[in-house]
């Protein structure tokens, strides 16, 4: 009995795929409980750094919108992360009753807040230009699948 090698590399990709979707669900679930910030939240961390980076501002509209979650959901998270002391608030003054929020410090390291995002940056460096591409091409897709679940 032979295999074909093709169909064999795509079932070892997909297999790969598969645990890794396997590994984000227990990490989701043990930062929901063990592990400080939830993963919305860091995700918010991230969104609210690099507008700062980038001279933007970001509302908690803004932020829901980004992470596809109520508005309800981001005032609570964004009620813990400045109790945490992560961000503060500033007023809208194109709008008084908006608000902006803005990192309370701005020297936090982004890849403080998400160790796993920086050590998958470390990973892709090593990965050749035309490899690397192809690789962000196939997750591409296979978030799109992903994103387009339950819809």
């Amino acid at each position: 009995m032979t295999f074909d090698t093709a169909e064999d590399h795509a079932t070892t990709a997909a297999r790969a795929v598969e645990r890794l979707r396997l590994a984000e669900a227990r990490l989701a679930r043990r930062r929901q409980t063990d592990c400080g910030p939830s993963e919305n939240a860091r995700a918010a961390m991230r969104l609210i750094l690099e507008r700062a980076d980038a001279g933007l501002s970001v509302t908690p509209t803004e932020i829901a919108q980004s992470l596809a979650v109520s508005t309800a959901s981001v005032t609570g998270m964004l009620d813990r992360l400045h109790a945490g002391g992560l961000i503060t608030f500033a007023a809208n003054p194109a709008d008084r009753r908006s608000k902006f929020v803005l990192p309370f410090d701005r020297d936090t390291d982004a890849d403080a807040i998400d160790p796993v995002t920086a050590r998958i940056r470390e990973f892709a460096l090593d990965l050749p230009d035309a490899l690397a591409d192809q690789v962000a091409a196939f997750l591409d897709r296979v978030r799109e699948v992903v994103d387009a679940e339950c819809a």
